[in-house]
């Protein structure tokens, strides 16, 4: 359910002004969106509501923003409670029962809270708080002279004390000959226990016709809420590589068992494909890539993406903003290939690196642009569409952008990180497609 709200060089300019600026509070470190079910049948099935999830549909206005009334059941005992929202208007507040549980300041990506502490058994009471004004609003510039502005999709889960937090996948060639490649995935384990716990986590990869490809098991022991990764091998034929001709991709099995009985179950597709970029040339699967470049709204609807990709291979770059739910997994579908775009665009303040000028030379704003691409990293990283990431929107350059830049280059990906207003500077990689960014 979607609720409208009224949208209310190098650095050597010595240290510039601080901004107003919150900073995000008790949000979980991003990642891709998975969805954990209390049965395989569920799982299977895509099921949005069960018995550890819950959706909160039935929003009313309150002043400064949106309430709605929930339960946490009885079957939650012992068990954390996150709350989930998909996008914001602004930067908002997260009240639980009255009490402040979280702020965040980037509202255009899914974000995850864990509000257990601020919940009791029964009857509970949400607040979403849009910033009126937005304190962020200029990294925003695109919401100039908007006047609405939408909640996303919130849901309730309990998940497992122990369980599956995030997959990641990638994939490179096993020899030179490139009939094969070589895919780690990666399933990340998380536990809120404050002793340690041990926990099987057991997976199976199906190809595309849904034959097993891959199956086994790993236990893993975590101390007090620690948090670790289970990586595990498996060889893909080129003929079942993911790209833009043949979009196919792989269903990825997961469940976890604790002390003898089943927690979750998680069923994901899964598309491997090699991305390589040298001399400035992205080659997808072995191929050069030459496909036009098209920007497009993160609001498409997937009747858009449908008309784009009917003229052929085409490369989106979506417009700074809140990216629609179904944007990245229609692209998954159709097989479009995708530079996912950091939530910045500064060109309202204009193009001066002096103090009172761009925040992008602003160190006190560098915290806010780490975050901002993080966010759109992780929230995109595991969509085989996804080829590339951009930092930043027509926001002039600085120290904030350069840091963007090695923020996510750390991440050891191999896909290239640009940023098209750099101008030639250091913190773009050079990006030729056969069109024009």
């Amino acid at each position: 359910m979607r609720i409208i709200l009224p949208l209310l060089t190098l650095f050597s300019c010595g240290t510039l002004a601080a901004q107003p600026l919150a900073v995000t509070e008790n949000r979980q470190p991003p990642r891709c969106t998975t969805i954990a079910c209390a049965t395989a049948q569920e799982a299977a099935a895509g099921t949005l509501r069960h018995r550890y999830r819950t959706p909160i549909a039935s929003w009313s206005a309150v002043v400064g923003g949106f309430a709605a009334d929930f339960t946490v059941p009885f079957a939650w005992s012992n068990r954390q409670v996150m709350l989930h929202v998909e996008q914001a208007p602004a930067d908002y507040e997260v009240r639980i029962n009255g009490r402040r549980a979280a702020y965040n300041s980037d509202g255009n990506t899914p974000a995850d809270f864990n509000i257990t502490k601020f919940v009791q058994e029964g009857r509970n009471r949400v607040e979403l708080l849009p910033a009126t004004p937005s304190g962020v609003a200029v990294l925003e510039s695109w919401k100039a002279g908007a006047q609405a502005g939408a909640l996303g999709e919130v849901w309730l889960t309990s998940p497992a004390t122990m369980g599956v937090r995030d997959v990641v996948v990638r994939s490179e060639y096993l020899t030179d000959e490139r009939t094969a490649a070589r895919a780690e995935i990666g399933v990340i384990v998380k536990t809120h226990a404050l002793n340690p716990r041990t926990v099987r986590i057991e997976y199976e990869l199906l190809d595309p016709a849904g034959t097993t490809v891959l199956a086994g098991h790993h236990e893993l022991t975590l101390g007090m809420r620690g948090e670790d990764t289970v990586r595990f091998l498996a060889q893909i034929p080129d003929s079942l590589l993911w790209s833009a001709e043949r979009p196919q991709r792989h269903t990825l099995r997961l469940r976890t068992k604790h002390e003898g009985r089943y927690a979750e179950h998680l069923q994901l597709p899964i598309g491997f494909r090699v991305v390589e970029h040298e001399g400035g040339r992205l080659r997808i699967n072995g191929q050069t890539l030459e496909a036009p470049l098209r920007e497009v709204s993160p609001s498409a609807t997937a009747a858009d993406l449908e008309r784009l990709r009917a003229g052929g291979p085409v490369l989106l770059r979506p417009t700074p903003g809140a990216v629609a739910p179904h944007f990245y997994e229609m692209c998954d579908s159709l097989g479009l290939y995708v530079i996912a775009q950091a939530p910045i665009d500064t060109r309202a303040a204009g193009t001066s690196r002096r103090k009172g000028g761009n925040p992008s030379n602003d160190p006190a704003w560098r915290e806010a642009y780490l975050e901002r691409a993080g966010n759109c990293y992780h929230t995109a990283k595991r969509h085989p569409s996804v080829i590339a990431f951009s930092i930043a929107d027509a926001s002039a350059n600085g120290i904030c952008l350069y840091e963007a830049y090695l923020h996510l280059k750390a991440f050891g990906d191999s896909r290239p990180v640009i940023y098209p207003a750099a101008a030639g500077e250091w913190n773009s990689d050079p990006l030729d497609t056969g069109g024009r960014l």
